[in-house]
């Protein structure tokens, strides 16, 4: 197994949404309804960006849609990393778009 993939899926890990052209909820809540969000795991060199299609069954993204833009979602979306079948899976704070991420390898 890729070392990166190892390392990414044994403990949770700093993340932030990665959106251009700038880091904004508004941004953020347009990537969710396209439903293809990056999130960059932070601590890795250089930063580790996945492009992430949502998988909306296991996402949880009802407080994305709150009248005061508050609260936690969670983004699932599986992807292929280094030919390692992955899903990514991430809690994200809605005021700083920051949180903890993690892979799980998927057979």
């Amino acid at each position: 197994m890729n070392e990166l993939v190892k390392t990414l899926s044994e403990n949770e890990h700093p993340v932030e949404v990665s959106l251009r052209p700038a880091k904004t909820l508004d941004a953020f809540k347009a990537a969710v309804e396209r439903g293809y969000v990056h999130v960059k795991f932070t601590q890795t060199r250089g930063g580790t960006e996945l492009g992430v299609r949502l998988n909306r069954d296991l996402s949880d993204l009802k407080a994305i849609d709150a009248a005061d833009d508050r609260g936690r979602v969670k983004l699932c979306g599986d992807l292929v990393l280094d030919y390692e079948k992955v899903r990514c899976v991430a809690e994200i704070d809605l005021q700083t778009l920051n949180g903890n991420g993690r892979l799980e390898l998927l057979a």
